[in-house]
């Protein structure tokens, strides 16, 4: 005896739900929050690198600054006029003759001194017939934007008897008394735009045509 079964299509019904608006605005926000936060650590790194390259090239430039000075302050000599190697010796200004690179040879007269926080450089070299030093013709250059002196004086003087540890002479100094001269450079270091963190950097060098001892 046979059994006839009737076949009976059965549909399977498959569902598929979306997002709902909830679940959908807690995505964009979680998304949200997550790039916001990437945003933020790159850009801060991008920001201490700049900070970090601005810091190191102000050192940089401070030293350079300070190497400058020096040699040319060794290699200070009488002006083609005939006047004293130095011609002031303040705190925070000097001046002096002295032959610089483009110079060829022939003393300029050389003027460093800080306003506002900021380190100049004037060169005046000798022009006319006989050769004198023009005011007018002073080239003024800015050496480092951000100083940091504070009562500190920009340079210090000391006579012959300088051994490396003896005090400065006290100003106003006579300028027939100075044998050795040193540059004191404090400087912003800019880690971040409010900072006021410094650094120091110093050297000086004896006037050769002027020294009396064995100093540099």
């Amino acid at each position: 005896m046979f059994k006839i079964e009737k076949n009976k299509n059965t549909r399977n019904h498959t569902y598929s739900r979306g997002f709902t608006l909830v679940e959908t605005m807690v995505t964009i926000f979680i998304f949200t929050i997550i790039m916001l936060g990437t945003s933020l650590m790159i850009q801060k790194i991008f920001v201490n690198n700049r900070q970090q390259t601005l810091q190191i090239g102000n050192i940089d430039r401070a030293r350079s600054v300070a190497n400058i000075f020096i040699n040319e302050i060794r290699n200070s000599t009488y002006g083609v006029n005939g006047a004293y190697p130095l011609g002031e010796a303040s705190d925070n200004q000097i001046i002096f003759f002295s032959t610089t690179p483009l110079s060829n040879g022939t003393p300029s007269k050389i003027r460093y001194y800080v306003s506002n926080g900021i380190l100049y450089k004037g060169i005046t070299n000798p022009t006319g017939n006989p050769l004198v030093y023009n005011p007018a013709n002073e080239q003024i250059s800015t050496l480092i934007s951000k100083m940091s002196l504070g009562s500190n004086p920009l340079f210090y003087y000391y006579d012959g008897t300088y051994n490396g540890s003896t005090n400065p002479l006290v100003q106003p100094v006579n300028i027939n008394n100075i044998k050795f001269i040193k540059i004191n450079l404090i400087v912003l270091k800019e880690a971040d735009p409010t900072s006021t963190s410094t650094f120091t950097i110093n050297g000086g060098g004896s006037l050769r045509n002027l020294k009396t001892n064995l100093g540099n």
